[in-house]
C-alpha cells in the first residue's frame, strides 16, 4: 500500500491538485553504531576520507525513514507527502536518528 504514496519535496505536484490534507505526517528511525565503524570513523578522522560504514548507515537510515513516512501517510488514507524534507541528529554521540516529514495529502489529476 505504501508502494502507492508519492513523495514530493515541493510543496506541489505538477499536473495535480491537492483534494484533502491529512496532517503532518513523519517516519523516524534510531540506529546505533558498531565499536568496529566507531573506530573506522576514528581512524578517518587522522587520514581523511569517507567513512563508509556511516555512509551506509544514513543511507540505510534515509531509505526506512522515509519508507516509514509513507506507510504513516498511507494509513491517513493519503496517496503523497509534500514538502518532504530529512532531519537528522546524533544522540548521545552513539545513535543516529534520521526523521522523514511532510504533510500528508490525497492529490488526483488536473482536468
Amino acid at each position: 500500500m505504501s508502494d502507492d504514496v508519492l513523495i514530493s519535496t515541493i510543496n506541489d505536484v505538477p499536473g495535480y491538485e491537492v483534494v484533502q490534507v491529512h496532517g503532518e505526517v513523519y517516519g523516524l528511525i534510531v540506529r546505533a553504531r558498531n565499536v568496529f565503524s566507531n573506530l573506522g570513523a576514528g581512524l578517518r578522522t587522522i587520514v581523511g576520507g569517507e567513512a563508509r560504514g556511516y555512509t551506509k548507515l544514513l543511507m540505510d537510515s534515509r531509505d526506512q525513514a522515509t519508507e516509514r513516512l509513507k506507510e504513516a501517510a498511507a494509513a491517513r488514507g493519503a496517496n503523497a507527502v509534500l514538502a518532504m524534507r530529512f532531519d537528522c541528529n546524533e544522540i548521545g554521540d552513539i545513535m543516529s536518528e534520521v526523521a522523514a516529514y511532510g504533510t500528508a495529502v490525497t492529490i488526483r489529476p488536473k482536468a
